[in-house]
């Protein structure tokens, strides 16, 4: 079905996968349809309680950012053309499903490199290292993410029992400065991330006094 002429370009959000050396774009899954609701949580990084007193008012940091949302993943609308979607009649969204599930999954050539040298005799094996992942949710908010939950539903299924449609929840803690390093790829992008925050909030048309029904403070 074409859209109505003259509407606006529907943005999507979704997760890019970089380098986090060279910052090389390597994968970008782009969310089928935008979740209707997108929850962030900030915890805020200040003194501790009974610390001193002259540190009340001082942030010790950006605060930890997590971000929720629940995205639907559906084959109907490709089924209506089977010809142009031969991956989907033969597995549902099973590719969907995977693309997003090996985000968390390190590579089984790694795994198994690292089965090898354990064999060998290699006595330290370093910790694989993930792609850079990046939560875009449109141009003003593109930022590192660390995915630290993960849960898929399926809910129909073809003869084959391919899933057809699905939701996955998703939640991502934002990657600040204090987990990359500043002058990096990822602490670079973090930092366009609050730039873009307090851009937006000099746009923020601020109150008065009065409209708060006082007069001044105490």
């Amino acid at each position: 079905m074409s859209s109505f002429p003259g509407s606006p370009r529907l943005v999507k959000g979704g997760i890019v996968m970089v380098d986090p050396d060279s910052g090389a774009v390597q994968k970008i899954i782009v969310l089928q349809y935008n979740p209707d609701t997108l929850t962030r949580t900030l915890k805020i990084k200040g003194a501790t309680e009974g610390g001193d007193r002259s540190e009340a008012l001082r942030l010790t940091g950006p605060p930890v950012e997590t971000i929720k949302l629940d995205a639907e993943i559906d084959a109907t609308d490709q089924l209506e053309f089977p010809d142009q979607n031969t991956n989907t009649v033969q597995y549902g969204v099973a590719p969907q499903l995977s693309a997003l599930e090996t985000l968390v999954y390190p590579p089984s050539a790694t795994l198994q490199n690292n089965f090898n040298l354990s064999q060998l005799g290699t006595l330290e094996i370093m910790p694989m290292q993930a792609p850079m992942s990046l939560f875009v949710w449109s141009a003003s908010r593109i930022v590192p993410v660390r995915l630290t939950e993960f849960s898929i539903t399926e809910e129909a299924f073809d003869p084959s029992l391919n899933p057809l449609r699905a939701k996955v929840s998703l939640g991502m803690q934002v990657l600040n400065i204090d987990d990359l390093n500043f002058d990096d790829r990822g602490g670079s992008l973090y930092m366009a991330y609050q730039r873009q925050k307090e851009s937006l909030a000099q746009l923020y048309q601020f109150g008065t006094q009065a409209a708060l029904g006082i007069r001044g403070l105490p």
